[in-house]
Order: C-alpha cells, then structure tokens, then sequence
C-alpha cells in the first residue's frame, strides 16, 4: 500500500509557469504607452478660412465707405444751397462796389524836422458813393486814407465811423499827417517833380465795412482802393489844382 501511494505521488503532474495571455505586440505598446504620451507632438492649430477672417473688415470698410459717401453728399448738398440763396441774393439786391472821388487837396505843412525827417499834414476832402437801391453800408472803425508819392507813405488819416444809406452820396474831409525818413532826398525830388508842373500821388483807401440787407446785417469786409492822382504843386496854405484822377475799387473778404 505503501508502495502504491509513493508511486501514485511520484507521478503526479508537474505545474509549469506559463505565459500570460497577453500578446507581445500590446504589451509592448502598453509599456510604451505612457513614454509615446509625454513625446506627443503638439495638435496643429485650426486656421480660419480666409473667407470667415476677411468677413469684419469688410463689415469695417463697408461702414467707412458709406460715411465718407454721406459726408461728401452733405457737403455738396450744402454747397448747393449756399450757392443758391447767395444767387438769390444776387439777383434781388444786385450789390455794387462804393466808389469814392476827390474833391480837393491841400497842405497845411510840409517841411524837415531836425532829424532830416519829413513831416507832412494834407487835408482831402472826398465823396464816397452808395449806388446800391437795396443795400447800406456801415463803416467800421480802423478804416484808413494815405497819400503816397514813388511807393514812399506821405501822411495818413482815419476814416470816420458812419452809416450810409441807400443811394446815399457822403462828404468826407479827413485830416491826414505823416512823418517819413530820409526827407532830404524826398523833399528835393518832390521839388524837381513840381518844376514839371505834374506831380504823381497815390491816394489809397482802407475802409472795413459791413453790409446791411434789409434788417440783416451782414459779416465785415474791406473796400480797398487806389486813386492815381497828378496835381501841379506843393504848396502850402495853398488849394492844389487836381490835373487827372483815375480811381478803382475792389472788395476783400
């Protein structure tokens, strides 16, 4: 009995290790994993079509463009409407320029000073002219008349403040006096242009005004003029015939 069972224990199987169940090529890639993970590529950034990115600015410059159009409309549009009513305004008071003559010319004194400057007082009397039926004209303060002789300022006086009415016709007598360098030089060419018995000057107009339509009274602007004048003499205490006048006018806005 004995016997048997030591033979039924000497043959009794042996257990050998087997394998897992696993293949070689997902254990490889399971011990692989984790190392795979951390060396992953970064994922592409997703790009926009360049239709979708290009859709705002041109949202943007579709605004610009439609306010650049208005402005430019409002801007003609005002244009038109200026042009039109200062047509309008044209045509129903149809301005026109004030003109100016002189009367006389005379000198009360013109001599050299001490420092060979020269000192001159005229005294001109002038008639300024409204020939406007619809429009008067308010002469502002700061409005100016000078005598010059050869481009050199003789005298100058100031234009006094007044209103002058529709086809108005005003007399004005304005005090002008004048000091001017180097008066030796220009005493002796007055002298010798008076021996000609013709003698230039320059009579020239400043005068700011504003223009009244009806009760509207209108921005200022400035009358400037030039009367070319020859006179036969200088002297003074004495009344100057005026030989020739020629006198333009033009306005400044």
């Amino acid at each position: 009995m004995e016997k048997t069972r030591m033979q039924m224990m000497g043959d009794k199987p042996k257990i050998h290790p087997t394998a897992p169940l696993v293949s070689r090529g997902l254990a490889a890639s399971e011990k692989g994993g984790s190392s795979q993970s951390q060396q992953q590529p970064p994922l592409p950034l997703r790009t926009m079509p360049a239709a979708m990115q290009s859709r705002k600015p041109q949202k943007t410059r579709s605004c610009c463009c439609k306010c650049i159009c208005w402005t430019v409309g409002l801007l003609v549009l005002l244009l038109v409407i200026v042009g039109a009513t200062a047509g309008a305004l044209y045509l129903v008071f149809i301005p026109k320029i004030p003109d100016y003559s002189v009367d006389s010319l005379s000198i009360s004194d013109l001599r050299l000073n001490f420092d060979m400057s020269l000192y001159a007082k005229f005294d001109v009397k002038i008639t300024a002219n409204n020939p406007n039926k619809k429009i008067g004209i308010y002469y502002e303060k700061g409005g100016l008349l000078s005598v010059w002789y050869s481009n050199t300022k003789l005298c100058a006086g100031s234009i006094p403040k007044f209103y002058q009415g529709h086809r108005n016709m005003t007399k004005l007598d304005v005090s002008l006096t004048g000091q001017t360098q180097y008066g030796s030089t220009l005493l002796r060419a007055l002298q010798e242009q008076q021996q000609t018995g013709r003698i230039p000057l320059d009579l020239k107009v400043d005068a700011p005004v504003s223009i009244k339509l009806g009760r509207l009274k209108l921005r200022k602007v400035t009358i400037l003029g030039d009367c070319l004048l020859v006179v036969d003499s200088l002297s003074t205490n004495n009344l100057i015939s005026i030989k020739a006048s020629n006198c333009k006018f033009r306005l400044k806005l």
